[in-house]
């Protein structure tokens, strides 16, 4: 059945879509083995994190010089919130490196669901020939979001900067590379340049952000987290097909 597309969808839609969509026979085979695969890795990298918690926020705290000790007190909290950003941000990106091939898949099958256009080729062969250009794409990803991430965890170590505005900045950078990273998918499926699908994405970034914001805020769920990542790419290539698929430039 073909995909009308529908004008005004908010973000809210599109995540639900994907939930929908990721409970279609035929889609689960590329959702089932990355999501158990990070399901494993999560738990044993998180086990590892617990353990070794207090001796890195107390390894962080030690850096500071004798003078300034006073600040142990506020700054321990910090030091707590950044090893559980980074260890989100490491844990991630290795989630998205392995899950990118089927997310890749998951995408097109989803496209040709909403479009009615025949199914493409998901044999092995496909994918085993595709991976440089995918394990590429994910490098580009990590490029442009790297620097501003260490920019933001910077920000966490500066007074009331890291209580007050630095939260809110990593949440909004969240949000925007939720997008980024899922509606990837679709676009590099179209072969559409990294800088062009970016610019694309620029021209309804707030509308867009909302959708990265309900993905973002599932992620902190406990359970949810583990599912949304296949629901986000099925989301985010019902948006692609919306808005992005039959615009001339992307052609």
């Amino acid at each position: 059945m073909v995909h009308e597309i529908t004008k005004g969808r908010s973000g809210v839609d599109y995540l639900l879509s994907g939930f929908t969509l990721i409970r279609q026979p035929g889609l689960r085979r590329f959702v089932v083995l990355p999501l158990l695969t990070n399901l494993v890795l999560f738990s044993l990298c998180f086990y590892w994190l617990l353990g070794e918690l207090d001796k890195l926020s107390a390894a962080a705290l030690n850096l500071l010089p004798g003078w300034l000790s006073w600040l142990q007190y506020l700054l321990w909290p910090l030091a707590i919130i950044s090893a559980m950003l980074i260890f989100f941000f490491l844990f991630s990106m290795i989630a998205n490196l392995i899950a990118a091939p089927f997310n890749g898949l998951l995408a097109e099958q989803v496209e040709a669901r909403l479009t009615g256009q025949p199914l493409p080729d998901s044999s092995l062969a496909s994918l085993l020939k595709d991976l440089p250009r995918i394990f590429s794409r994910e490098w580009q990803k990590l490029k442009y979001y790297l620097p501003k991430a260490i920019i933001c965890l910077l920000l966490f170590w500066i007074p009331l900067v890291g209580q007050t505005i630095a939260p809110l900045l990593w949440f909004a950078l969240s949000a925007w590379m939720a997008v980024i990273q899922y509606c990837d998918y679709p676009f590099d499926n179209h072969k559409i340049p990294f800088a062009k699908m970016k610019q694309s994405l620029g021209q309804h970034k707030w509308d867009n952000v909302g959708f990265g914001a309900l993905i973002t805020c599932c992620t902190m769920i406990p359970v949810v987290n583990f599912f949304i990542m296949p629901v986000a790419v099925c989301g985010a290539t019902a948006l692609w097909v919306d808005r992005y698929r039959s615009l001339p430039e992307l052609r």
